[in-house]
C-alpha cells in the first residue's frame, strides 16, 4: 500500500478530493505529479494578470450567464501547461481541440459531474492538502453514502460492485459465503490472469486465517486486510461481509500492489457494509418467498389446491407446475448431524449448480427436506435418481462425518398426485434409514423390502436368512473370501456375468469359479428359479435386518 507521507499527487485529488465520478479525459499516465495547491480560472477573466505556481491543479469553472468566454480551453491549457500547472480540471464538457491539446503537451485534463460548484471543489482540494486525514474520514462518509443510496434504491449487487470499480479503478469482487463468486468486474489488463486469481479466491485455505471462521469475522480489530495473490505484484485488499454478526460473504479489490491506496482501503472498508445491507435485503426477501412456498406446499399436500390455483403460484415463483414432478425427502442419519436447514441450503446450492427446476421445502418439525423435482418427461425416475444421488455424493463430501437419508416417490404427472409422491418418498426416506443406506431408494423398486418388512416374526426371518446363507457367511469368514459379496454383485447385475466381473474388478473365469464355489459350498444349483428366490431374498433380508 502506498505510503501516507505529505506529498500529494494528482492522482490523490481525483480520488479523495474532486467529486465522485469526475473522468479523466487524457493524460492518465501524468497522474502521478505531485500537486501543491489549486486556483480557480474563470474563462470570463484575462489570465494576462494571472500567474500560477508549479504543481498547481487549476479549476475551470462554467461560463456564467452564457457570458461569451474571453478565453478559450486552448488557451486555457496551454497557459497552464506553460505555468507546469499538475493538472486541468473543467466543470463542464470540453472541446476535442482542448483534448488535442492536453494530449500534445501531456497534461491530465479531467471533467466534473454536472452540478458541482467550483469554489466548494477547491475547497475540498484545500482540506486535502492541509488535513489529509480528516479528508480521508469526510471522504469515506461520501463514498458510504454513495454506495448505500445505490442499494436504498434497488439498483442490486452488480451496480455496487460496479460503482465500487469506478472509485478504484480496480477490480472488485463479491462473493458469497461458499466462496462462489457471485458478481465481479475485471479490468482490461488482467484479462490474462483471471482464471488464476479466480481459481484462488475460491479456496476457502486461502482466505486470511482470521476470515476463515465466518461466526468468528466480526471480532477481528481490522476489518479490511492485504494480501498478495499468486500472481506477481498482484494483491487485494479483503473485507467480510457481515450481517447479524456472521460473516455472509467477502469483497475483494484487486489490483497491483504498489498502487493500492487509502481510497481502496476506504471502498473495500464501506463497500463491505454497503454489500451486508443489500444481502440483508436479499436475505429477507428470500426468506419471504421461503415461507410463502411453504405455505403453498403445505396446502397443496393437504388437497387443498386446485390445478388451476396451482400452476397460477407456480408462475409466481417462476417454476413450471405443468412438468412431471417426483418428489424427493431427505433427512439425516443418527443424531449427532448438522441442522436440517443446512441441509436445506445444501441442496439449493446444488440444485442452483446443476440448473435443476425445482421446489425446496425445509419441515423442521418433521427434520425433513422436501423437493419437488421437475423431472424428465419420458424417463422421470431415471432423470430424479441421478439428481438424488447427485445430492448424497456431495453431502458426503461436505459433511463426512454424517450421512443422509433419501427417499423418492412415484412420479406426479397432475396436481393431485403430489401428495401421494411425497409420502411413497416419505416411505422410501423411511426404509434408507432402517437400512443405513446412502443410496437414493425409489419407491417403486421397494416392493419386497415392504413386504419383509410387514412381516412381524425377526426370530423366524433371521433363521431363513442364516439357513440359506450361512454355509456361505462361515467359509468367508474363515477363509477370508468374498462369496457373499460376488453373490450380491450377481444379483445386482440381474444375472448378467460379464457385468459382474465388471463390477468386481475380477476375469471372467475368476467369477465362473466363484459361482461354482457357491453351487458346492451352500450344496445348491443357481440355475434353479426357486434357489435364485431364496438366495436373493436372504441378501434382502440380511441387509434390512443388519445382520
Amino acid at each position: 500500500m502506498t505510503d501516507s507521507n505529505n506529498t500529494i499527487h494528482v492522482e490523490d485529488i481525483r480520488k479523495l478530493a474532486l467529486p465522485l465520478g469526475t473522468r479523466v479525459v487524457t493524460g492518465e499516465g501524468a497522474l502521478n505529479r505531485p500537486a501543491t495547491w489549486t486556483t480557480v480560472i474563470y474563462p470570463e477573466d484575462q489570465l494576462g494578470g494571472k500567474t500560477i505556481q508549479p504543481g498547481e491543479i487549476v479549476l475551470v469553472a462554467a461560463p456564467e450567464n452564457k457570458t461569451r468566454p474571453l478565453v478559450s480551453e486552448v488557451d486555457i491549457i496551454r497557459w497552464s501547461a506553460t505555468g507546469q500547472a499538475s493538472a486541468v480540471v473543467f466543470c463542464t464538457a470540453v472541446s476535442p481541440a482542448a483534448i488535442a491539446e492536453a494530449r500534445a503537451v501531456n497534461l491530465p485534463l479531467l471533467v466534473l459531474p454536472p452540478g458541482h460548484r467550483v469554489r466548494m471543489v477547491e475547497k475540498t482540494i484545500v482540506s486535502l492538502l492541509v488535513d489529509r486525514k480528516g479528508q480521508l474520514e469526510r471522504r469515506g462518509t461520501q463514498i458510504y453514502r454513495q454506495l448505500t443510496q445505490i442499494s436504498s434504491r434497488n439498483e442490486g449487487m452488480s451496480e455496487l460492485i460496479n460503482a465500487m470499480a469506478r472509485l478504484t479503478n480496480k477490480a472488485v469482487v463479491i462473493q458469497d459465503k461458499r466462496l462462489r463468486l457471485t458478481e465481479s468486474t475485471i479490468q482490461p489488463g488482467f484479462a490474462a490472469i483471471w482464471d488464476d486469481i479466480e481459481t484462488f479466491l475460491r479456496k476457502l485455505d486461502n482466505l486470511p486465517v482470521e476470515m476463515q471462521d465466518r461466526h468468528r469475522v466480526s471480532e477481528i480489530d481490522v476489518p479490511v486486510l492485504m494480501q498478495s495473490l499468486p500472481v506477481p505484484g498482484i494483491a487485494r485488499l479483503v473485507a467480510p461481509v457481515i450481517t447479524s454478526g456472521i460473516g455472509r460473504g467477502y469483497l475483494s479489490i484487486i489490483g497491483y500492489d504498489s498502487e493500492i491506496d487509502d481510497i481502496d482501503l476506504l471502498v473495500c472498508e464501506h463497500g463491505a457494509a454497503a454489500c451486508a445491507l443489500e444481502m440483508a435485503k436479499l436475505k429477507a426477501v428470500s426468506e419471504t418467498e421461503k415461507r410463502l412456498r411453504g405455505t403453498f406446499l403445505d396446502r397443496l399436500l393437504i388437497g387443498d389446491v386446485s390445478q388451476q390455483e396451482a400452476v397460477r403460484q407456480g408462475e409466481r415463483f417462476e417454476h413450471d407446475m405443468t412438468r412431471v414432478h417426483v418428489a424427493m425427502v431427505l433427512s439425516w442419519r443418527g443424531d449427532n448431524s448438522p441442522s436440517i436447514r443446512r441441509l436445506e441450503t445444501t441442496i439449493n446450492s446444488l440444485l442452483e449448480a446443476h440448473r435443476a427446476a425445482a421446489l425446496v421445502w425445509q419441515r423442521e418439525k418433521e427434520r425433513e427436506v422436501v423437493v419437488f423435482h421437475a423431472t424428465d418427461n419420458e424417463h422421470p425416475v431415471d432423470n430424479s435418481l441421478k439428481l438424488a444421488t447427485t445430492f448424497t455424493r456431495e453431502i458426503n463430501r461436505q459433511y463426512p462425518g454424517s450421512r443422509v437419508a433419501v427417499g423418492l416417490g412415484q412420479p406426479a404427472r397432475e396436481i393431485s398426485s403430489w401428495r401421494t409422491s411425497y409420502r411413497d418418498a416419505v416411505q422410501a426416506m423411511e426404509l434408507a434409514v432402517r437400512l443405513q443406506t446412502d443410496t437414493p431408494l425409489f419407491i417403486g423398486d421397494l416392493g419386497v423390502y415392504q413386504l419383509i418388512l410387514s412381516l412381524s416374526d425377526r426370530e423366524k426371518l433371521t433363521d431363513f436368512c442364516h439357513s440359506t446363507l450361512g454355509k456361505l457367511i462361515d467359509y468367508d469368514v474363515r477363509n477370508n473370501a468374498d462369496l457373499i459379496k460376488t453373490l450380491e454383485a450377481f444379483f445386482n447385475c440381474h444375472g448378467n456375468l460379464s457385468q459382474t466381473a465388471d463390477v468386481l474388478i475380477v476375469h471372467r473365469n475368476t467369477l465362473l469359479y466363484r459361482m461354482n464355489r457357491i453351487n458346492e459350498i451352500a450344496a445348491i444349483d443357481l440355475n434353479r428359479p426357486e434357489t435364485r428366490l431364496a438366495l436373493h431374498l436372504a441378501l434382502t433380508i440380511r441387509r434390512l435386518l443388519n445382520i
